[in-house]
């Protein structure tokens, strides 16, 4: 398996210089109550189920912000490589997500009433930013925070895991091989062109982190009744 986001980073890198102007923010999300005890299985239903509503609620503009990569993207293998990872997106985990909803009694009722929340909405209005900003270092930030932030709490989950496929699932989506290759790419993609927009990459970097330790803190403030 290849090393996690953390050893893919080198000290000196561009990336690992934007996550250690956020290293608290990082780690208080990498180390959150949602980890802990969806590593356990402990977490609530409601909470989990209540947490992946409003995650599929931004699947399309997460989407689009991919889109927005491969159009910013200056290279052939570039391009190619994020229009497979929005194959994968549209393909595995839209499935999981489906099948979770209907193991947890999530109704499409729910799924369309429920409000978004402060993170949800945060998170829809940064996609959006980044895709229409025309910053391919922009939106680089965002997608590894995203992705780069779940495979480092991921690939810290014991080996024993959770009996239910909604936890387990959830944690070997960001914790496996081609998961481990996907964030290399796009880490090695921000290094190589971040430092020519780094105040760009570097405010949609921090807005992305500060977003990923409030959605899992709203997740307990909002769980699905």
């Amino acid at each position: 398996m290849s090393a996690p986001f953390t050893d893919l980073t080198g000290t000196d890198s561009f990336t690992e210089t934007l996550r250690q102007e956020n290293i608290d923010t990082w780690l208080s999300a990498t180390n959150h109550r949602f980890v802990t005890e969806l590593f356990d299985g402990s977490i609530a239903p409601q909470v989990m189920a209540g947490y992946l509503v409003q995650d599929y609620r931004f699947l399309d503009t997460f989407l689009a912000l991919i889109g927005g990569a491969i159009a910013n993207a200056d290279t052939l293998s570039g391009r190619l490589r994020l229009a497979q990872f929005a194959g994968e997106i549209a393909g595995d985990e839209n499935t999981y997500f489906l099948r979770s909803f209907e193991a947890l009694g999530v109704t499409e009722q729910q799924r369309d009433s429920v409000p978004d929340t402060q993170a949800t909405t945060g998170f829809k209005r940064l996609f959006l930013d980044a895709a229409s900003s025309g910053s391919y270092a922009g939106i680089l930030s965002v997608l590894v925070v995203c992705e780069g932030l779940y495979l480092d709490w991921a690939s810290k989950a014991p080996a024993k895991r959770p009996e239910s496929f909604v936890h387990h699932e959830w944690i070997s989506l960001h914790d496996y091989p081609e998961f481990h290759e996907l964030v290399d790419f796009l880490r090695r993609e921000l290094d190589r062109v971040g430092p020519a927009d780094a105040q760009t990459a570097r405010e949609f970097f921090s807005r992305t982190v500060a977003l990923e330790q409030l959605f899992f803190d709203e997740s307990y403030r909002h769980p699905l009744i």
